[in-house]
């Protein structure tokens, strides 16, 4: 049986035309029989030619209304397809990581858009984020239990970006419990809370840039804002650093890291400190305190396009003031998850903040996210994660 039919307007969709996972609602022919689709409805996406562009799934009501799945049309979105592609999900991974702590599915990236699935071990947390997806939540946990076998699986249906869809927030224990679990990334035992703590429980993306940093921090002082449950802090500290201060908002996320910081043995040299990261860098820079490592992994100050413009200011106001705290001949990493500004804005505002510090600046390390973050190549928007590494004189 075929889907049915969602036809691009004639020139538009130029992007999908490329080889791109999606169309936006403007560049779809909204006749009587696509509105009445509803919203996570199972489509075949042709052009206004007849040219067809694949399986995909279409929400009438949402800005992107289609993401594509499969570039053949008629697939049917069952168990089987959806164990093939967490297998292939998984044995990518499983080539690049010794032990089974990664993204297992990072949305388009793996072709699987509105879905990211965390793995820790024998648990994942699984983060919906599209209608269509919703939809197709059955059939895809049946085949995440044939393709990985999981004694917990978590469903965090809680991104604030369900509500463009129009979907509901749910939290859910789907197998196994809900609570804290031990997370293993470069030899480190940290604790993440998979039922309460932000996104997943825990951020993968920056496992490379941790690695990075801790390598040059034997014997220096680090400063870690924004250190959610200690990241980079403890990668710092088990690196070798003689002293590491680690700022966050978050009261529940510094208890975390706290406690990795006792079973990692690296309590003695680290300070965790509830602040606001701004006043504090600036209580910091009126003290003239400096530190030899300066890390700055803040939320997304860019969340739509709309934001484009006051968060590259605060980017460009963070550059500026963690710099006047990097100690000279000392190290800055500066880095942006949001995908709504560019690599090169991102670049640009760090360089102004930097250079209105006073400092002069080199830019030693340049990366994003680790294998585990595969990116869409015609889809930029994939390639979130922006990391700048500086050596400042």
């Amino acid at each position: 049986m075929s889907h049915p039919v969602v036809r691009l307007k004639p020139r538009e969709g130029r992007r999908i035309r490329a080889g791109a996972p999606w169309a936006f609602s403007n560049e779809v022919e909204m006749s009587n029989a696509t509105k009445a689709l509803k919203p996570g409805s199972v489509v075949n996406v042709a052009g206004d030619d007849g040219r067809p562009y694949g399986t995909g799934y279409f929400n009438p009501n949402s800005l992107i209304a289609v993401r594509i799945l499969d570039s053949a049309p008629d697939i049917v979105l069952g168990a089987n397809y959806f164990e093939k592609r967490l297998a292939r999900a998984r044995d990518l991974r499983d080539a690049v990581y010794k032990k089974p702590f990664y993204r297992l599915v990072h949305a388009e990236g793996d072709y699987l858009p509105g879905l990211t699935i965390d793995r820790f071990g024998d648990a994942c947390v699984v983060q919906i984020t599209t209608a269509g997806m919703e939809a197709l939540l059955k059939p895809l946990l049946k085949a995440l239990d044939e393709a990985i076998q999981l004694t917990t699986v978590i469903l965090r249906a809680d991104a604030p970006s369900r509500s463009l869809e129009g979907l509901e927030s749910y939290v859910r224990a789907e197998k196994g419990e809900i609570g804290r679990i031990a997370v293993e990334e470069n030899g480190i035992r940290y604790f993440a809370d998979l039922g309460e703590g932000q996104k997943t429980g825990w951020y993968y993306d920056q496992r490379d840039n941790r690695a990075f940093m801790a390598a040059l921090a034997n014997g220096k002082t680090v400063m870690d804002a924004y250190c959610y449950t200690g990241g980079f802090a403890l990668a710092a500290a088990k690196g070798g650093a003689k002293e590491v201060v680690a700022l966050d908002s978050s009261a529940p996320a510094l208890a975390l890291a706290e406690e990795s910081a006792a079973a990692t043995g690296v309590a003695s040299i680290c300070r965790f400190v509830k602040s606001d990261v701004f006043e504090e860098f600036e209580r910091l820079g009126n003290a003239k305190e400096t530190f030899d490592i300066v890390i700055a992994d803040p939320p997304p100050f860019v969340k739509s396009r709309k934001d484009l413009e006051p968060g590259a200011k605060a980017y460009r106001k963070l550059a500026r003031m963690a710099a006047k705290l990097v100690a000279p001949n000392g190290l800055l990493l500066l880095a942006s998850c949001s995908h709504n500004i560019s690599a090169d804005r991102f670049a640009q505002e760090c360089a102004l903040g930097i250079q209105r510090s006073e400092r002069r600046a080199r830019v030693i390390h340049q990366a994003g996210a680790g294998a585990d973050h595969p990116v869409h190549p015609m889809l930029p928007e994939s390639a979130y994660l922006k990391a700048l590494v500086y050596a400042l004189d």
